[in-house]
């Protein structure tokens, strides 16, 4: 009897208008790395342009049209993957192996990665291999300060690209890395581009489930302890942005069940505000073998147990992006949590 299929990797390419995607595209498309490679490229208006720039791919390409991602054609892309899937698992077209979208410069991720992750089939048939985001190292500093959209592309990504920092004056790129770290202190933010980038590409998971060691610690990104305060006279709002990011460590296991609590409360209570959550919990019941929980918004992803600690470190670490949720109404739930939890010990 035949099994479930493997799912495919696919990578969300985004940044804002002028940040370079179609060049890099262009580029990354020439590497044999990314043959059966399956592009979905969204555009914003009426008329696509951007195909016209993108050189023939060796793979199926698809244009969208109608819209943009973010708002009016969701339903579309959602029905474009069913259609790929059935066409691809027919043979009606050529087989691909991974899939790239590229958003519009105006997209905000987010609605993207709902509509695989909550979507009860496409979310079995694709594993997201991340979220790529390129900053326009020239105007970046003023576009993530003005526009709300480019800040949430830098928050949600894994890896962070500067681009066209010819341009740009030494100056400037390092106050911009200082908003980029400050907005997302866990990705990794690459000032060049690694010779081999568009065959690891499609190596890495959004979801770590499967990594160990170094990779999950990478993946956890700045949680080894609790986010430095704010120097004096530094106001985190100068630029306007209402995303914050924050980690924190506890030292106390919790039981599986109170994790459980925790967790629903983050999805009830500030699902819309919580951009994401990343964490490596202590658990009571099996010290040797933490927990590892991630929330997208309102989709949380089951509590995954790990076979062993990924290194010498046996603290909880809590790695939170959030937009418009003070950090102390977090720390303050998890603290009572911890409390409740420590008072139950005491009583048995």
């Amino acid at each position: 009897m035949t099994g479930p299929l493997p799912p495919l990797p696919l990578v969300i390419l985004t940044g804002f208008l002028g940040a370079g995607k179609t060049t890099r595209l262009n580029h990354w498309l020439a590497d044999p790395a990314l043959a059966d490679t399956l592009v979905i490229i969204n555009e914003f208006g009426a008329v696509g342009l951007d195909h016209l720039l993108v050189e023939e791919a060796p793979g199926d390409m698809v244009l969208m049209a109608a819209g943009c991602l973010c708002c009016t054609i969701r339903g579309d892309l959602v029905a474009t993957l069913e259609d790929l899937l059935r066409r691809r698992d027919n043979r009606r077209i050529t087989p691909f192996r991974q899939i790239l979208i590229e958003t519009t410069g105006l997209a905000d991720p987010l609605p993207i990665l709902q509509s695989v992750l909550q979507h009860p089939y496409l979310s079995k048939r694709f594993a997201i291999a991340g979220l790529v985001t390129l900053v326009d190292a020239v105007h970046g500093a003023e576009t993530l300060g003005r526009h709300a959209e480019a800040r949430r592309q830098v928050a949600l990504a894994d890896r962070i690209l500067l681009t066209k920092q010819d341009l740009a004056e030494p100056g400037g790129i390092a106050a911009l890395e200082g908003m980029v770290a400050r907005l997302n202190p866990a990705a990794r933010l690459l000032r060049e581009e690694p010779p081999d980038f568009a065959a690891t590409l499609f190596a890495n998971r959004f979801e770590p489930w499967q990594e160990a060691g170094s990779e999950l610690e990478a993946w956890l990104g700045a949680a080894q302890g609790a986010s430095p305060p704010h120097a004096a006279g530094h106001d985190p709002n100068r630029h306007g942005s209402d995303i914050e990011s924050f980690s924190f460590t506890s030292y106390h296991p919790v039981r599986p069940e109170s994790l459980v609590v925790f967790q629903e409360a983050m999805r009830i209570l500030h699902g819309p505000r919580l951009l994401r959550l990343k964490g490596l919990v202590a658990m009571a019941d099996d010290p040797e073998r933490p927990a590892v929980i991630h929330h997208v918004q309102s989709v949380m992803h089951p509590m995954q147990r790990l076979a062993r600690w990924p290194g010498r470190d046996r603290r909880t670490r809590l790695v939170f992006i959030v937009q418009g949720i003070p950090r102390e109404t977090i720390e303050t739930f998890w603290s009572a949590l911890v409390r409740a939890e420590t008072g139950a010990q005491e009583r048995r």
